[in-house]
C-alpha cells in the first residue's frame, strides 16, 4: 500500500496542493498535519503513519522537507523505514528508495548536507582563530571557578555559605564535593572529565 504524508508549517497554510499530488501518485491513505517541521515532536500524524506502515508499503511525500527539516531527522526516519522494509518516494524529487538510483540520490543529499556542515565548522574555526589572533575572542565564559569552590570547602565553609559567596547552585557545589572526595576524579590524580 502507498501511504501519503503532507505537512505545512502553520495553521493558515493549506494542505490541498500536497494532498492532490499524493492522490495522483496513487496513495491509498493520506495523512496531513499543520505543524512546524523543525523536530519530530508534536507530529502525531507522522508518528501514527510510521507505526502503521508494514513491510512492502511505501511512504510518499511531495518533498523531503515535508518529512524532515534536518538531515539527522531524515536519516532517523529513513533508517526506521529500512528496518521495516518500507520504501520512501518523493513526488517532486528523484527519490524512491525501492530502487538503487533513488537510494543513491538520497545518500548524495546526506553527503552534501554533511559537507555543508563541515564547511560551516571550518569557517567558524577560521573566524575564531582570527578573532583570537586579534585579541577579540575570549571564548565561552567559565560558568564557575572549580578551584574557588574547593578552596572555600578547604576553609571549612558549608554549602549555604559557598552558595552565597559564589552564586553557584547547590547541585554544582555537591558535584564539586563529589569530584573532590573521589580520588579517581581528583585533579592531582586524573584530569577532570568534561
Amino acid at each position: 500500500m502507498k501511504y501519503g504524508y503532507a505537512r505545512v508549517s502553520t495553521s493558515d497554510q493549506d494542505l490541498t496542493i500536497q494532498e492532490t499530488a499524493l492522490q495522483k501518485a496513487g496513495c491509498d491513505i493520506i495523512r496531513g498535519e499543520k505543524v512546524s517541521g523543525t523536530s519530530r515532536e508534536g507530529r502525531q500524524e507522522l508518528d501514527t503513519l510510521l507505526q502503521f506502515l508494514r513491510a512492502g508499503d511505501s511512504l510518499v511525500v511531495t518533498r523531503i522537507d515535508r518529512l524532515a527539516r534536518s538531515i539527522s531527522d531524515l536519516q532517523d526516519i529513513v533508517r526506521y523505514l529500512e528496518d521495516k522494509k518500507v520504501s520512501m518516494i518523493c513526488t517532486q524529487q528523484p527519490i524512491d528508495t525501492s530502487n538503487a538510483v533513488g537510494k543513491m540520490f538520497l545518500n548524495l543529499l546526506g553527503v552534501f548536507a554533511q559537507f555543508e556542515t563541515e564547511l560551516r565548522k571550518e569557517r567558524q574555526l577560521e573566524g575564531i582563530a582570527k578573532a583570537k589572533a586579534e585579541g577579540v575572542y575570549k571564548g565561552r565564559k567559565q560558568s564557575y571557578n572549580h578551584e574557588n569552590v574547593r578552596q572555600l570547602k578547604a576553609e571549612g565553609l558549608g554549602v549555604a555559605k559557598i552558595m552565597r559567596q559564589t552564586g553557584i547552585s547547590k547541585t554544582h557545589i555537591y558535584i564539586e564535593f563529589w569530584y573532590l572526595n573521589n580520588s579517581f576524579f581528583r585533579q592531582d590524580v586524573c584530569c577532570r572529565p568534561i
